[in-house]
């Protein structure tokens, strides 16, 4: 079964500096039908106005992976981590125990666009971490290219919770298909593009609910970057 969550029907904030989507509830968004699904808690998708962020503030229990689609995003923790992700740059903030981190644009002339997507781990109070890693357009191109997995496995990074996460950069007519354990699900989130999933078609900044299906087969209608999330069964 498929459920699509359209781009349009999601919570949206613009407070001049940050224009913000939620694809699940969120601070001051609630819609009790979506308040998460499996492990993922958040995906919010973020547009920060140069030299602008988000002042240093703390987190609990909760995986935080960054992805950028355009721009550059300034990160600065209480590990005394600091850093600067691109395009291609995937991160992972272990919150644990708690830690405080600050996000800025790095940039003085252009927005910075982001997903920021928060996982439930599967164990409370881990040691607050950190994990950069950079995975080239190349890499990403007409394949799912596996970004996040509890396991680090093939140059991902480690996310602790039972989990893996593609990423891909489809050309138009690409065809790809991915097949799913028993017990999983799975969701997708469409950064740009239009895709068709096993006869539903979805456009830039939708998402797409997965359950009690054995295997997907995805058909980019246009150029694509995709997000696939396999994941424990709701």
């Amino acid at each position: 079964m498929l459920a699509i969550r359209r781009s349009e029907d999601r919570g949206h904030f613009d407070m001049g500096w940050l224009d913000t989507r939620h694809t699940f509830s969120f601070g001051e968004y609630y819609d009790p039908r979506y308040l998460g699904f499996s492990a993922l808690r958040v995906i919010n998708e973020d547009r920060v106005a140069p030299g602008k962020g988000f002042p240093t503030h703390g987190h609990r229990d909760m995986e935080i992976v960054t992805y950028i689609l355009d721009g550059a995003l300034e990160h600065k923790d209480s590990l005394g981590t600091g850093s600067v992700i691109r395009p291609g740059d995937v991160q992972r903030m272990s919150a644990g125990a708690g830690i405080q981190h600050s996000e800025y644009n790095h940039a003085a002339d252009a927005p910075v666009h982001f997903l920021q997507i928060w996982i439930i781990p599967d164990r409370k109070a881990l040691p607050p971490s950190y994990e950069q890693i950079t995975v080239p357009r190349e890499e990403r191109r007409d394949r799912l290219r596996l970004i996040g997995a509890r396991d680090g496995r093939e140059g991902s990074v480690t996310i602790h919770q039972d989990l893996s996460l593609y990423a891909g950069d489809l050309s138009a007519g690409t065809v790809l298909e991915h097949a799913f354990g028993p017990g999983r699900a799975g969701w997708i989130q469409l950064a740009s593009g239009s895709i068709e999933v096993n006869g539903i078609e979805a456009r830039g900044g939708d998402g797409i609910a997965i359950s009690k299906e054995p295997s997907l087969k995805i058909t980019a209608l246009s150029p694509a970057e995709v997000l696939l999330f396999d994941l424990p069964a709701v």
